[in-house]
């Protein structure tokens, strides 16, 4: 099983989940180029990272692994697939990826949830062109707080990932933000339905402020079925850790278990 971390531009984040199925397979993670322990200064494009993930598979000595990605790397694992579906024994996409038109809804729902206060704080720090690195917490710690369905205790965790999920590289972000502006997952649904292995599953959390319904479209698209997590948002291990560990560990004695 390889675990697939989100961003674009985080180093790996899914070390409370893994746990929750390692006694089931082995579990791998990995950096992603350029962030943290994968130091790059080259140009970020999907297509590498799809084939980082391959060269990986080969040096771990995998012909086939579970994906299981989070947030952008659900979309890393449905490229992969795209690319390599002869290598994907199974796929779990949690939150994400999303299509279609979401974006506002998302916005929206984020609005909703900061103060008057937060919001402007947070476009002066986004405007800032050189931030120190309490502004750089700061800046990541109302970015992410409405991740989360409860707000006090999503500013913990936004404010812990803040310090912990260091640095952001901002330029993989940006790169791989227009290559996924230029080419959109959205145009190759039907190409990924048709290469998709016989195990896959969508999980969401359903106070995401990314709309739920853009999940449940994907899951029709792809025909696959979509598992909802209530009183859970965007990271769902966090708010419900036992329902997501059911869940995971369901999916993944149904692919890997004799």
């Amino acid at each position: 099983m390889v675990m697939l971390h989100g961003g674009p531009g985080l180093p790996d984040y899914l070390g409370d989940v893994a746990p929750m199925i390692a006694d089931l397979a082995p579990v791998y993670r990995y950096d992603q180029r350029g962030t943290r322990g994968s130091p790059w200064q080259g140009r970020h494009t999907f297509s590498r990272h799809v084939d980082d993930l391959a060269e990986l598979l080969d040096h771990w000595g995998a012909a086939k692994a579970v994906l299981i990605g989070h947030s952008y790397g659900a979309d890393l694992a449905s490229r992969f697939c795209l690319a390599h579906s002869d290598r994907v024994a199974a796929m779990l996409l949690m939150c994400g990826p999303f299509v279609g038109g979401w974006r506002t809804q998302d916005q929206a729902e984020r609005h909703r949830r900061m103060s008057a206060a937060q919001r402007e704080r947070l476009r002066v720090l986004e405007q800032m062109p050189e931030r120190t690195q309490d502004e750089e917490v700061e800046l990541l710690t109302l970015s992410w707080f409405t991740d989360h369905a409860e707000p006090e205790r999503g500013w913990h965790w936004a404010e812990q990932g803040a310090r912990q999920r260091r640095p952001v590289n901002w330029a993989m972000n940006s790169e791989l933000g227009k290559e996924r502006h230029a080419d959109p997952l959205d145009e190759h649904l039907d190409e990924l339905r048709a290469c998709l292995p016989a195990q896959v599953e969508l999980l969401g959390g359903a106070c995401d402020p990314r709309p739920l319904s853009a999940l449940v479209s994907l899951a029709l698209r792809l025909g696959a079925p979509l598992r909802r997590i209530d009183n859970a948002g965007h990271e769902p291990w966090l708010e419900q850790p036992d329902a997501v560990r059911e869940h995971l560990r369901r999916f993944v004695q149904g692919t890997v278990v004799p």
